[in-house]
């Protein structure tokens, strides 16, 4: 599918809308037939795709600088490999058809099920390693999958997304199972995501991107931002502490969420962590510096101003009228405080540091909580130490979901140094609004039904067994038959009713109303002086037997009276109510 020349400004909408809806409905119809592959069939589509796209991986990061302008054409190879590689051999073996867990003393078995047609979104800061993994993880699911690129990536992500298309028909795959919007817009993107026929949304973008997934009615796995602190607590290896925040920061320009954003050291040490971090082509800044730096950085919306993302510390220092030493590969602020007094303590998506000293790791768990809550919120940060007592509280305390150890966040956080699931797409969970704080995998596009059989038998309570005992008992004769017993009828309290009817038939006289001489009488009543006793039960028989003779059946409140006999019997004026006044 070959991208489109831009359409005019006012059919641009509606072309994006169309496509949105036309490709929606095409993966749904792809859908059905998707979720009737077999785990054989569905893994070799998943190869076909991963071998297809590996080769290309160079060729797709030049695609990618050359248009967003971000980045580093070397780590984006390395960041497409990571995808094509690391994450299809991560998801490779994972059971995805049918019964895909079984536990055995728990007798539950476990059937997986695709979660839909998937709406994903890729950013243009990781714009082909995000939509490789993307594409493998959801036909991994056998999910249908219409992937919406940025605007100012389109062309790179369509490769991309168009080489794996094509493997995966080759491989047997339905049309439809793997496509892409051409012409992308805001509108177009919104309504991709609130069609009907999608299930689930993958966003990766700025945050107002990733709340319109939230608000768009659908299930959504959603990015927060990172701002990630690194702290380096006086027992680290300071030299390795050192280069890993250097090799994170600058990998790809910094352009990852899980990049280093701050340094956070121990006074005891924070010398020599300074000119650790010079002699790898650290520049700290003088005031200055940062001034100037801050001014062009960092936008009245406390963002990081689009045209300096992804680009080298050298071409930063350049745009913003600052001079550094030849080599640099980072410029780093010593910032006394955190928020908008401080604007570079925000996320910086480029090769941008803050940095802080504090006097011992519980100043320094502060001052990173600080750091996380302006604006990276359930992310990744990093400790390194060698004191597992300190490493453990930071592990307790601070509010993000990745927490790496002597590494560098940018590549900790994804799994490529750690033993965390491969992702490009980190859940923040509830701190970050997120519905997930895992790294995203196929097991996120699935769900799963369960059988689960009885390990333990039902035990009814004493009563319910007495009750059930006694229905299931021979059925005795009727003459051993003992009759239910009726609910008592509450004795009747406060004013006789006799002396009230002669009080309320006096006042009424008294005011010249008399009753109505047609009025129904009402069921006859025993008078105080019938010599007649109630029967204790009465069925239909005992009524025609009662009208034959031409005689009344005396009847009080523990009488039992079978249904058709009191219809018949109330229809033919038969019963008298004994112990109620005339």
């Amino acid at each position: 599918m070959a991208v489109q020349d831009r359409a005019p400004a006012s059919n641009r909408d509606l072309e994006s809308i169309a496509q949105a809806r036309a490709l929606a409905v095409a993966a749904r119809q792809a859908q059905s037939r998707l979720a009737e592959l077999s785990q054989e069939q569905i893994d070799a589509v998943v190869t076909a795709m991963a071998e297809a796209v590996t080769p290309q991986a160079e060729a797709l990061a030049r695609l990618a600088v050359e248009e967003t302008g971000y980045g580093v054409v070397a780590d984006k190879v390395q960041k497409n490999l990571f995808a094509s590689r690391q994450v299809y051999e991560f998801i490779r073996p994972m059971k995805t058809v049918g019964v895909i867990n079984r536990i055995e003393d728990r007798k539950i078995v476990e059937i997986g099920e695709p979660f839909g047609v998937v709406a994903a979104i890729v950013p243009s800061t990781n714009p082909t390693s995000t939509a490789i993994y993307k594409v493998l993880i959801a036909l991994k699911a056998r999910c249908a999958i219409v992937v919406s690129p940025h605007p100012s990536a389109v062309r790179c992500i369509t490769a991309a997304v168009e080489i794996m298309a094509d493997a995966a028909y080759r491989a047997g795959a339905p049309p439809g199972a793997v496509s892409w919007m051409s012409t992308v817009t805001l509108e177009g993107t919104q309504e991709l995501m609130k069609h009907r026929d999608v299930a689930v949304i993958l966003a990766t973008g700025g945050m107002g991107l990733v709340r319109a997934a939230y608000s768009s009615g659908k299930p959504a796995y959603g990015v927060g931002p990172g701002n990630a602190p690194c702290y380096i607590e006086r027992s680290a290896d300071l030299k390795k502490a050192a280069s890993d925040v250097i090799i994170g920061k600058t990998f790809d320009n910094g352009v990852l969420c899980s990049s280093p954003n701050s340094v956070v050291v121990d006074e005891a040490v924070a010398e020599e962590i300074r000119r650790e971090l010079q002699s790898l082509g650290a520049h700290f800044m003088n005031q200055a510096e940062m001034d100037g730096l801050a001014k062009g950085l960092v936008t009245p919306q406390r963002l990081t101003h689009p045209a300096l993302v992804g680009k080298s510390a050298a071409s930063i220092a350049q745009q913003v009228g600052i001079t550094i030493p030849e080599g640099t590969c980072a410029l780093i602020a010593p910032l006394a405080g955190v928020g908008r007094d401080y604007p570079l303590s925000i996320e910086k998506l480029c090769p941008v540091l803050s940095f802080y000293v504090v006097k011992d790791w519980r100043e320094g768990c502060e001052r990173c909580i600080q750091i996380l809550r302006y604006g990276g919120m359930g992310h990744t940060m990093s400790i390194h130490s060698k004191n597992e007592d300190v490493i453990l509280q930071f592990g307790l305390k601070k509010p993000a979901f990745r927490i790496c150890v002597n590494t560098p966040t940018t590549h900790g956080s994804i799994g490529l140094t750690t033993g965390l699931d491969p992702a490009m797409t980190l859940g923040c969970g509830g701190w970050g609004g997120n519905i997930t704080s895992d790294n995203i995998s196929p097991r996120h596009l699935l769900n799963v039904k369960r059988l689960a059989y009885e390990i333990r038998p039902a035990v009814a309570s004493a009563e319910t067994r007495a009750d059930r005992i006694a229905t299931t008992r021979p059925a005795a004769s009727p003459a051993e038959r003992p009759l239910p017993k009726a609910p008592a009828r509450p004795e009747p309290s406060g004013i006789p009713a006799q002396t009230l009817v002669a009080k309320i038939d006096s006042f009424l006289s008294s005011r010249g109303y008399r009753p109505p001489a047609e009025a129904d009488p009402g069921p006859p009543k025993a008078s105080s002086g019938q010599a007649q006793s109630p029967v204790a039960f009465v069925c239909e028989e005992d009524v025609r037997a009662a009208l034959k003779e031409g005689r009344k059946v005396v009847i009080d409140d523990k009488t039992i009276v079978t249904p058709s006999a009191r219809d018949l019997g109330e229809s033919q004026r038969v019963f008298i109510q004994a112990g109620w006044p005339n």
